[in-house]
């Protein structure tokens, strides 16, 4: 499988919060899966660290290498395929990733059960 960590993932992940689902979990770990997180989520984690409305434990890049996780760039091509999507959530980080999923066919591990309504391949994070 091949997926893309939603930013509260990424973050439970780095935390190793309890939250995260058994089914996420072992789906990261499967070595067999690709897992790649977005720059849609730096730049979501940077702007809530800058506001003092986030903490993310240890070295977001650090965190990439030790999981191994691949960087998925934003591209233009996924920032215009946002227009057409349905106006199902606001959020434009998650927004972001909804394009992305659809355009590179991951699946995208979330929580959120608004991103379901996009007709995307989600895990339940």
């Amino acid at each position: 499988m091949n997926l893309l960590l939603d930013t509260h993932a990424l973050i439970w992940v780095f935390s190793r919060n309890a939250r995260l689902s058994k089914g996420a979990a072992d789906a990261i770990r499967d070595g067999s899966n690709l897992v790649f997180v977005s720059a849609a989520t730096a730049w979501e984690i940077a702007i809530k660290k800058a506001l003092g409305k986030l903490k993310v434990p240890g070295d977001y890049q650090a965190g990439l290498k030790r999981y191994r996780f691949t960087p998925l760039d934003i591209t233009s091509e996924h920032a215009l395929a946002v227009e057409y999507l349905p106006p199902h959530h606001s959020d434009p980080f998650d927004r972001l990733l909804v394009a992305q999923a659809q355009l590179e066919k991951l699946i995208l591990v979330t929580a959120d059960p608004r991103l379901k309504a996009y007709g995307i391949a989600v895990l339940d994070a």
